[in-house]
């Protein structure tokens, strides 16, 4: 698969969150993880462990869920528009909101910018609800500023319930 390239004059941090419910869901997000950072523009700083969380939504199967930071020198929307790509490859079809899914990627934050767009939202809006992002999150970086809020994510994930979220053995 080829991606084009919308580049960006210095590379920046973003954070991306992943997750499966469907398939072989560890080799689907570790694979997934290696396409990114085989991308030209494209390289991976740091990926949390990975973490067993109960299914927002629809009655479903428990998720694997965790995140990766990347210095990327694509701009957010070239982001976004890999990051779709990739979940496509892995057959990721959009059927019921928040339904099991095969793989999820879901740009988190930009640098510190603050996007509002008709389809990307930077940071992602229910961030700073979801401890499946926010555990795995803290993990790799504790210090990043969520821009809104201007709170490090180590002190966002105090704020959400955590019970849900365990960490896989051997991860």
């Amino acid at each position: 698969m080829r991606y084009a390239c919308s580049c960006v004059r210095n590379p920046v941090r973003a954070a991306i969150a992943l997750g499966s419910n469907l398939g072989d869901s560890l080799s689907i997000l570790e694979a997934a993880t290696a396409e990114l950072a085989a991308i030209p523009d494209i390289q991976l700083q740091a990926k949390s462990s990975w973490y067993i969380t109960k299914a927002v939504g629809p009655p479903q199967p428990d998720y694997l869920n965790g995140c990766i930071i990347l210095k990327v020198g694509i701009d957010a929307q070239e982001l976004l528009k890999t990051l779709l790509a990739i979940e496509q490859k892995f057959g990721r079809v959009r059927q019921e909101r928040w339904g099991p899914r095969s793989l999820d990627l879901d740009l988190l934050l930009y640098d510190d910018l603050i996007i509002d767009t008709p389809n990307l939202q930077i940071p992602h809006p229910r961030m700073q609800e979801r401890a499946f992002v926010l555990v795995p999150l803290a993990e790799i970086a504790p210090d990043w500023v969520e821009p809104i809020s201007g709170f490090v994510i180590r002190d966002l994930v105090k704020k959400v319930d955590c019970s849900d979220v365990h960490l896989l053995k051997g991860s």
